[in-house]
């Protein structure tokens, strides 16, 4: 079987060489590109992010990822959000006490944790639904987060019952349970940086790929 074709997307975030690092180590062929080309083509998509949320999501539209994200996600072209990837596939964030418009592929807002320390910097366990592909074999591994927002409401309450594939929710704790990660048809998303979560990290990204 040839190697899955992954693009992680290249829009001016701050992480994308440990990105192409691990997902290469893991027996992807990846390219860094936002050619809408290279996008729509590829086996998969990776969108990172580090910073604040409102800039990242003006960076994702200058490079016009929303239409291309959106794109792939009509087609079941899988997606993977990380960090701030993930926060912005939710409707808004709170950050920095102004509402900010996400990509809106899951209902929901970012705010701010609420927690004795934040940023939450460091390595946690995440609580996996039943059924994740993505921590198949790492339920119980510790994954590395850098953040002080977070989505702290399962999108699948927000949805309600309906013939769409409900969202699978992980969550993990700091002052306040939050979303770890989403997995949801062909979107997938990770609060913590798989990238920077050494065997665990890995194995995830394997996880991923088997899906593609």
């Amino acid at each position: 079987m040839n190697s899955p074709r992954v693009v992680v997307l290249a829009y001016g975030s701050g992480n994308v060489r440990s990105a192409v690092r691990a997902l290469e180590r893991v027996g992807a062929q990846v390219t860094l590109s936002a050619d809408p080309d290279e996008v729509a083509q590829a086996h998969g998509l990776v969108v990172p992010g580090v910073g604040a949320f409102e800039a990242v999501m003006t960076q994702l539209r200058a490079v016009d990822a929303p239409r291309l994200i959106e794109r792939r996600l009509a087609g079941g072209r899988p997606v993977l959000g990380i960090c701030v990837g993930m926060q912005v596939m939710f409707e808004s964030s709170q950050e920095h006490g102004a509402s900010s418009p996400g990509l809106g592929q899951w209902p929901g807002t970012v705010r701010r944790l609420r927690a004795p320390v934040v940023p939450h910097m460091g390595w946690s366990t995440v609580r996996p639904g039943a059924g994740s592909v993505l921590f198949d074999g790492v339920a119980d591994e510790r994954f590395y987060f850098v953040h002080s927002y977070a989505a702290t409401v399962d999108p699948a309450t927000l949805l309600g019952p309906g013939p769409t594939t409900q969202p699978l929710a992980t969550w993990a704790t700091h002052g306040e349970d939050f979303l770890a990660a989403v997995e949801n048809g062909a979107l997938s998303a990770t609060q913590f940086h798989p990238e920077k979560s050494g065997d665990a990290g890995a194995a995830l990204l394997r996880n991923w790929l088997t899906t593609l």
